[in-house]
């Protein structure tokens, strides 16, 4: 018999897998035929997956719950799943912190949060920079803002993934910004600093960086239409530029690129141009990075259903070789 895998990124259709995963989310359906079976999707530290556990005979355990579960890898609709044969909760004496099977930043949330906070400090617009300190600290309350997942589901989703997210994308346009000078480099900063914190509000997570479920707000308005009335109070707050505030408004408005995307307009500044191309390219980076992990270099991964189903190649690097000293 073949050995079990006990990392999500090791399984592989027909591969065995027996271990202990965490559940992000977790729905009891009814086959065609009548039959109920659960729908999963389970995490550790090296990826996530989608999981089906036929002919159930219990209840749909809860979102954070550690899961010891045997199954094997198998293609559906040319998706990787896991076929869950058995399952059941962690007990006491099993000793599992689910904090442990969370995928999580690289970097700690603490200093990712201070460099952010330093570039809006330095922000020399009094408008833009009041504004983006009032937006922040209220994204900041009760600690909510460290722990956010960018998403449920796509990029970024993992503990501290808002900030990550935030993070790679201000570095992004900090290299961009001194190639093509023009750049108002407080309005292109501002808007990556602000342009999802209305995610907060748009999901209900919890401290493992779990999303539980969209909120009201969520669904009905959105965190693009929630993130321009927020820079409006903002604005009121702090006394902030009309002018400015309506360009930090149409920052957050148009950084999904198109209506089909989610933004009412299309980018119609540089600056917007620049926030809509760099969020793209965080995102579609971060996934492809994803995909290939646990992936051997010059194979392929499964189909990344959130990339039109691509599969995303591996490609062997060649040895590093150090610098010969005279």
């Amino acid at each position: 018999m073949e050995p079990y895998t006990q990392n999500v990124s090791d399984i592989r259709e027909g591969v065995a897998y027996r271990g202990w995963l965490l559940v992000k989310e977790a729905t009891m359906r009814a086959s065609a035929n009548g039959k109920k079976f659960l729908d999963l999707h389970l995490v550790d530290r090296t990826g996530s997956i989608a999981a089906k556990f036929w002919d159930a005979d219990c209840d749909a355990p809860a979102t954070g719950t550690v899961m010891k579960i045997e199954g094997i890898g198998n293609s559906w609709n040319g998706h990787l799943q896991l076929k869950i044969s058995r399952l059941r909760p962690a007990r006491p004496e099993d000793e599992k912190n689910p904090a442990d099977f969370v995928p999580a930043a690289p970097d700690k949330p603490e200093s990712m949060m201070e460099e952010i906070l330093a570039t809006a400090r330095e922000l020399r617009d009094d408008s833009l920079r009041g504004m983006t300190l009032k937006l922040l600290e209220w994204a900041s309350e009760g600690g909510r803002l460290l722990c956010a997942p960018a998403a449920k589901s796509m990029h970024h989703a993992e503990l501290g993934g808002l900030l990550h997210h935030m993070v790679t994308m201000l570095r992004a346009a900090k290299a961009l910004a001194g190639v093509y000078r023009f750049l108002d480099k407080d309005l292109l900063y501002a808007g990556v600093i602000v342009h999802d914190l209305a995610k907060l509000t748009e999901m209900r997570t919890n401290s493992l960086g779990l999303v539980e479920e969209y909120t009201t707000d969520g669904r009905l308005l959105g965190h693009i239409v929630r993130g321009v009335v927020d820079v409006e109070r903002a604005a009121a707050e702090t006394g902030a530029s009309r002018e400015r505030a309506t360009l930090l408004q149409h920052m957050i408005l148009a950084h999904h690129g198109q209506p089909d995307f989610g933004s009412p307009v299309p980018p119609k500044c540089a600056e917007a141009e620049v926030l809509s191309f760099i969020d793209r390219l965080d995102a579609k980076l971060f996934q492809m990075h994803a995909a290939i992990q646990g992936v051997p270099p010059g194979e392929f991964s499964p189909p990344v259903f959130s990339l039109d189903r691509i599969e995303v190649y591996n490609p062997p690097h060649p040895p590093i070789i150090p610098n010969e000293t005279p």
